[in-house]
């Protein structure tokens, strides 16, 4: 047996090799924190709502495991799964690499949205997934956005979306660009109609998604540490011609900026958006 067979094996089948002796474990029993590097149980990380049990660091969250963890139990519905992206530009192997994913995530595309309640209010959300090709912005993810705010202003309801983008498809070019204006159009609609919009922006929210919608909430929220910018550090330095400060383009610096509203830590999420919710809607405590 050579060596290169012997870490072949390994990476494979998930084997510590010790002193000449093999002992198997169940492959994602432990993972590593991203942030501070320590190990943990992968069970204890998901029951901790998938944050570090050592360092606090939110890890990247499916729009599924977010609708477990925000909405009431039993109680949302999702609408638009039929929506299919196209090739609008002939990019090579585009719809294959969406299909890709779609059978990795369970998504049609990379935002989830639809109607549930929020302790016992109903409300609109739109959860994007940056497992579906980093969360980019096509036409189909614009397209049901924004008929998830048309619904949310039809019946009068918030609407809260979860954003989580690497920013526009460029595979779609000038068509997901397009989508910027379109959901923001929809949302000066949905505050004309004195309804309540809330935008919590995850870690990542980039591009041209974080110069739309992410940015333009009665209540602009974030998770602790989450990066939120437009363009890359290194193109703006090159650009202003001058170091940027280590913290630039995390939910502390915009909020310490004005940027932001809140940070609130993913286990307080739920709660607190609730009672804001209950704030505005009517028959809640105070109707704004």
């Amino acid at each position: 047996m050579s060596i290169r067979d012997i870490f072949s094996k390994t990476k494979k089948r998930g084997v510590i090799i010790q002193a000449g002796e093999e002992k198997a474990f169940p492959e994602g029993l432990m993972m590593k924190c991203p942030e501070c590097r320590k190990i943990h149980l992968s069970k204890e990380v998901e029951q901790n709502l998938k944050v570090c049990p050592s360092c606090q660091h939110h890890l990247k969250m499916t729009a599924h495991e977010r609708v477990a963890i925000f909405l009431d139990e039993n109680t949302f519905e999702s609408f638009d799964d039929h929506l299919q992206t196209t090739n609008p530009l002939h990019f090579p192997a585009y719809v294959e690499k969406v299909q890709v994913d779609m059978k990795k995530t369970g998504l049609n595309e990379a935002v989830l949205t639809g109607q549930g309640k929020l302790k016992g209010e109903e409300v609109i959300v739109a959860i994007m997934d940056s497992h579906f090709r980093m969360g980019s912005m096509g036409s189909v993810v614009g397209e049901k956005i924004t008929r998830a705010i048309e619904r949310a202003t039809a019946l009068r309801l918030p609407f809260i979306i979860f954003t989580a983008s690497g920013g526009a498809r460029m595979q779609e070019g000038v068509l997901s660009l397009m989508q910027m204006a379109k959901t923001s159009v929809a949302l000066k609609r949905h505050s004309e109609a004195g309804l309540l919009y809330i935008s919590i922006l995850t870690h990542p929210t980039t591009g041209g998604v974080s110069a739309s919608f992410a940015s333009i909430g009665d209540y602009n929220i974030a998770e602790p540490q989450a990066l939120i910018g437009f363009a890359g550090r290194r193109v703006i330095e090159q650009t202003v011609r001058e170091k940027l400060p280590d913290n630039f383009q995390t939910a502390e610096f915009l909020l310490e900026h004005g940027q932001l509203d809140v940070i609130f830590h993913r286990s307080e999420m739920r709660d607190k958006v609730a009672t804001l919710v209950k704030l505005h809607v009517k028959g809640g405590t105070t109707h704004v």
